[in-house]
């Protein structure tokens, strides 16, 4: 024990070296079709097919998004101030016909 150089610990056994040919020989079926399948030019089409769509979707998306925005905006500040306007027209002339109903004078032939 004093001639050995280690100190405790456990030493685990050494692999064995395989070489090329033996590896491929004690594949599995299942490793053989991973790889025919990995390598089929088929699915490399579908990768880039899949490739493509996603950026295309991406770009539509982005796109799109612009538009919403480009159109909410404008539609807050075109739109609604008019809405508004609108609005408060309608409560003036419902308290003109009030205040005139309430004073019995006759309603004005423009109004309703």
């Amino acid at each position: 024990m004093a001639s050995q150089s280690r100190k405790g610990g456990v030493s685990l056994p050494e692999r064995p070296i395989r070489s090329k040919n033996s590896t491929t020989n004690n594949e599995g079926i299942l490793s053989r079709i991973s790889s025919t399948v990995s390598q089929s030019p088929i699915l490399h089409q579908g990768k880039r097919a899949a490739g493509d769509a996603a950026y295309v979707a991406k770009r539509l998306l982005k796109s799109t998004g612009k538009a919403a925005w480009i159109a909410g905006t404008t539609f807050l500040i075109l739109v609604v101030p008019l809405i508004i306007e609108m609005d408060r027209e309608q409560q003036l002339n419902e308290l003109e016909l009030q205040q005139a109903s309430l004073l019995g004078t006759p309603p004005l032939p423009g109004h309703k």
